[in-house]
Formats: structure tokens, C-alpha cells, sequence
């Protein structure tokens, strides 16, 4: 069996149990040569190093896998400083800002020394412990220049967990030392997110609320107050947790001018002040009932910065007609084996490399779901997933793959015997908007689902009755929903060609057309096998920030079922056309 040395890992013959040293791999290369960044459990063989993060153990090997399976590293949960061990200056720090040592002590505020990767060294910070059940989960560490770090490998929950069990209504804030503030004046029922507000325009700003899931137990069938900070990265914090909280069970909190957090209101009116603040929470807008008054600040921001639009779906000579905005609802049609199953997934994988997007996807035609998901990982890699004539996806850009649609796509795909139902499709969604803050829904294709209309009703009003629903849907939780519907039978021309179908043309009602935001059709012509080209004909747009009606036409790449700007098919697609492999 290896030893420490094997790894370049110097270890004392006196040392034992925990202990730190420089790293191999990355300390030679850094400013600070001599920082003890490695952490060693002698005990366990094991090692992590707290500035690039290599990490292995004796016998092992010695860098991360990529594979899906692999999970941090457990660390060692330190147990918080004992209130004794405060020093009077950091006692002082919390008393400045309001919070008293009672406080302190009833929140198991802690102090010590932790290794802080912005300044690459070991400083003295105060610890805030983070409990679930009373098991020490993990521990937020902040230092006097106001840097942050949670321990590594150390599972992200909310900060005051163990407050709200038997809570009715729980406070939002965004920082510890908000979550402090509100105890101080009395609100012990406050829970602050782990991370802070990500920035507005993070990528896949989506996944940064795991948290929620962890604590979807303690946090269902509860009222909300949202009470986070009042600038832009708060302000989207707000609404992302009203949107998957639900806004009918949200109440939000208007901070004094000049204050932008508890703290702060704490510090400038005290306790008297900031309880009016919590207790004149003011509900979320109802929906459907609205007064300009209500949307001052939304209008205000249309007038100096113009309509929101939505973000373009990775194809140029297309954002000029059509962009996909959350909360909307877009119809697509087009005749059989025109590609517009595959047009649809394609143009969702590209949300989610552009923008972050995550898909709730239910398409029971495209089974079995791995065959689906192959084709999910081919578009992803922009590699063919079998062999052929070009090289496949190799094995680690397969892990790659797995790994980010693993994150991103969500199949929605009851047993057999379950109804496959539209309230079964969007409850599930809701759940997926919650754990996943997913932002689009794909419906392929309508026909699939089961449809139960009420009594006397006919397929039009049974149409309608769903559609508006759906739309309220999206709208409501700010999820974009496609949905696939075949057209009803069409009839060749005088030449033998089917005409291009219009969303008037879809099978069951006239209502595909009059209640969808946007509609488009996926059209190729079948008389030339060896066409590259392939048209979406745009046929509705609601909002004309978001596009407008008419035609281009991309290049479809066989190989990999993708879709490509036609000044590129020339160099980037072979030439030779015999089908359309995958295209339904």
C-alpha cells in the first residue's frame, strides 16, 4: 500500500489524527509557498487541499473523477467555538450592529481559525453553525474583511432550520446576520439562504437554490414573508422564491429608504422599527388584479430601459423572428417526419447552454427514455452518439454530458397504469419548478395525454378550457411551454406536395391558433432527399419585442441531429443527405 510520501505529502512522524501542510500540486506554483492548504486525516489516509481542491487518498487515485457517481468528500463538521471563546472585540462587532451577546449565545455564534481561499491562509473568523434536527450540518465562516466561505463537501441548507419547526409563517432573509437581527427583535421563525442572493445574470441562476429541496419538508404548507435584501441581486432573490413558493402564500417586506437589509434597519431604528417592518409585510400582487400604482416601478423601468424581450434559441437567422421568453406558450406543428420533435429538443438544449434553462420534458413517444436521452447527450456534444463516418462522442464527453443534462433535464414519465393527464403533467412541473427552477416545459406531443373532458363538453371547449390553463401555468411560474400538435389531415397539392400546415390546421380546434402566445411550423420539402435545409415558418407572435412572423430556414446535420446556420452547412455538414436520421 502507498504512503504519504508516494503523493509528495510530508507528514511528521509526530503528527496524528488532523493536520495541515503545504499542497504538492499547488503550492510551488503560488505566492504563498509556505500556506498549509492541504488538509490530511492521517487516521482515514485521506487528503483535500482548500485552494485547488485536489484531493485523494492512500491507494486510490489521486485526482476527481468526472464520473456522475462522485460526490464531495464528507469534512469533518467542526463543533462551534463555545460563547466563552468570543473574543470581546467580535462581541463588540455584533453589539455595533444591534444584536446583543444574548443573541450570540442563543445562536451558538462561534470564533476561530479556518482556512479562507480568498486570501489563500488560515485567519480568525466568526463561525455561524448551520443545524438541521440538532445535527451540525455545516458552518459559514466570516473573517474581519468581510470574506465568506462554507466548509467543503458540506451539504448547503438554510441557516436557522431548526427554528422554524413549528413555525406557521417563516421570514427569508439573506444574511446571517440578518437572520441574528430579527431574533434580537423577536422573530425567532427567520431562515437565511446560504449563499446570499446569486448575482441577476449568474449562469444557470436556477441551480443555485438546492437548498429548497433539502428543506421542502419543514417549508411545505407554510406561510412566507419574503424579507431579503432591497438591491437588483435581492430583488431577483425575491422573486425566484415567490415564483417557486407561490405568490398567493408570499408576503413582502419594504425596507426604510437608505436601508437595504434587516441589519441595517436594525442598527438606524432599532428593534420598534424593524418589528414594524416584518408586521407591515404587504402581500404579493393578486393575480389578475392590478393598478398602475402597483406597477409604478415596472413601468418606470419599461420607459427608461424598454420591453423585457426573451433570449435568442442559438439560431441567428431565426432570433430576428422568434425569441422564447419565460411565462409564454408556444404551439408547434408541422406535417409527420418533418423534424419537429427534434427541432424542439434541439432548440431546448440550446436554452440550457446559452441560458442555464432547465426542461421539464414529457414526451411519451420518445421511448425508451435512454433512446430520448442519447439523442438529448448527441445534441448536447455536438458528436454523433453511434459510429460512423465522423468520430462519436467519446467516453468522458459522454460523463461530461450525462453529468449536465443529468442536471438540467427532467423527465416527467408515470407507470403504465398511472393517467397521463394534464393536471398530472403540471403538478409534476410545479414540483420541478420548486426543487429544480426549471424554466421550460416541453409537451410532446398533445395527443399523448389522456383527456378528460366534463360532461356535455366538446373537443373545442375542452381545448380552450386546457389551453387557458396552461397559459396561466406558465405565466404563474414564469415556465415557457411548448407544446407538439399534430395537424389534421391534409391533402397533397396538383405537384404531389403537402402544403406547409398553419396553427389553424391543428388537429381538434381553431384554438391552437387564437389562445397561443407563439406558433411556428417545422417544414422540409420531401421531393429532395438531398436538401440540407429546413424551414420554421413563424405564424404567430403576441409580442412583438419577441419577434414577428415569417420565414427561415437552417441546415440540418444528419450526424448528430443538429441544427445549424445555412452559411455553415457548406463546411460543417456532409454533403450527402440520403435521411433524416432522427428527425420526427
Amino acid at each position: 500500500m502507498k504512503s504519504f510520501s508516494d503523493y509528495g505529502i510530508n507528514i511528521p512522524s509526530t503528527a496524528s489524527g488532523e493536520f495541515y501542510t503545504t499542497c504538492p500540486e499547488c503550492s510551488s506554483k503560488r505566492k504563498k509557498r509556505k500556506a498549509k492548504c492541504l488538509s490530511v486525516n492521517i487516521e482515514k489516509g485521506v487528503w483535500v487541499c482548500h485552494h485547488c481542491s485536489w484531493s485523494g487518498g492512500l491507494g486510490e487515485k489521486d485526482y476527481k473523477p468526472k464520473y456522475i457517481h462522485w460526490q464531495e468528500p464528507k469534512y469533518q463538521k467542526p463543533k462551534p467555538a463555545p460563547r466563552a471563546d468570543l473574543p470581546s472585540k467580535v462581541i463588540k462587532w455584533f453589539m455595533d450592529r444591534g444584536i446583543s451577546e444574548q443573541t450570540l449565545i442563543d445562536c451558538k455564534i462561534g470564533y476561530g481559525s479556518v482556512y479562507m481561499p480568498q486570501v489563500e491562509d488560515f485567519v480568525n473568523a466568526i463561525a455561524f453553525p448551520y443545524f438541521r434536527n440538532g445535527e451540525h450540518i455545516n458552518t459559514k465562516w466570516r473573517d474581519g474583511s468581510k470574506n465568506f466561505r462554507l466548509e467543503t463537501g458540506a451539504e448547503r441548507i438554510l441557516y436557522g432550520m431548526d427554528d422554524i419547526a413549528d413555525a406557521e409563517t417563516i421570514i427569508f432573509v439573506e444574511g446571517e446576520a440578518d437572520k441574528l437581527s430579527l431574533w434580537e427583535a423577536g422573530f425567532k421563525n427567520a431562515v437565511s439562504v446560504p449563499d446570499g442572493a446569486p448575482p441577476p445574470d449568474a449562469d444557470n441562476y436556477s441551480s443555485k437554490f438546492s437548498w429548497l429541496e433539502a428543506a421542502q419538508e419543514a417549508l411545505q404548507g407554510k406561510k412566507y414573508i419574503i424579507a431579503v435584501d432591497s438591491d437588483a441581486p435581492g430583488k431577483k432573490l425575491s422573486d425566484e422564491l415567490s415564483r417557486r413558493l407561490g405568490r398567493g402564500s408570499c408576503l413582502s417586506v419594504e425596507w426604510p429608504s437608505g436601508c437595504k437589509d434587516a441589519n441595517e434597519v436594525l442598527k438606524e431604528y432599532r428593534v420598534d422599527g424593524l418589528k414594524n417592518c416584518i408586521e407591515w409585510a404587504k402581500p404579493f400582487p393578486i393575480e389578475g388584479v392590478f393598478t398602475a400604482i402597483d406597477s409604478a416601478a415596472k413601468i418606470y423601468h419599461l420607459w427608461e430601459h424598454g420591453f423585457e424581450k426573451g433570449v435568442s434559441c442559438g439560431w441567428e437567422s431565426l432570433d430576428d423572428l422568434f425569441l422564447a421568453r419565460p411565462g409564454e406558450f408556444t404551439v408547434v406543428t408541422g406535417i409527420p417526419n418533418s423534424g419537429k420533435s427534434n427541432f424542439i429538443d434541439a432548440m431546448a438544449v440550446n436554452l440550457s447552454k446559452i441560458h442555464g434553462w432547465r426542461f421539464a420534458m414529457f414526451s411519451p413517444e420518445n421511448q425508451p427514455l435512454e433512446d430520448h436521452q442519447s439523442r438529448i447527450i448527441e445534441k448536447w456534444a455536438g458528436k454523433p452518439f453511434n459510429s460512423g463516418p465522423n468520430p462519436r462522442i467519446s467516453h468522458d464527453e459522454m460523463d461530461e454530458a450525462i453529468n449536465e443534462i443529468g442536471d438540467r433535464f427532467f423527465w416527467i414519465l408515470p407507470d403504465d397504469d398511472s393517467e397521463w393527464s394534464i393536471d398530472m403533467v403540471l403538478e409534476r412541473t410545479a414540483e420541478l419548478v420548486y426543487q429544480k427552477g426549471i424554466r421550460g416545459l416541453v409537451i410532446d406531443p398533445w395527443n399523448e395525454l389522456e383527456h378528460a373532458r366534463s360532461r356535455g363538453e366538446n373537443e373545442t371547449d375542452y381545448i380552450s378550457r386546457s389551453l387557458k390553463r396552461i397559459r396561466q401555468f406558465g405565466r404563474r411560474y414564469g415556465v415557457h411551454v411548448f407544446i407538439v400538435v399534430h395537424p389534421q389531415k391534409l391533402y397533397k397539392d396538383k405537384d404531389g406536395n403537402y402544403p406547409v400546415p398553419t396553427l389553424y390546421d391543428c388537429a381538434g380546434s381553431a384554438h391552437w391558433r387564437n389562445k397561443a402566445d407563439n406558433g411556428f411550423c417545422v417544414w422540409r420539402d420531401f421531393t429532395d432527399d438531398q436538401s440540407q435545409s429546413v424551414d420554421i415558418h413563424v405564424q404567430k407572435i403576441r409580442f412583438r419585442q419577441n419577434g414577428k412572423i415569417g420565414m427561415c430556414s437552417l441546415a440540418y446535420n444528419w450526424l448528430t441531429s443538429t441544427y445549424h446556420e445555412l452559411s455553415k452547412a457548406r463546411d460543417e455538414i456532409p454533403p450527402k443527405f440520403t435521411s433524416y436520421r432522427g428527425a420526427r
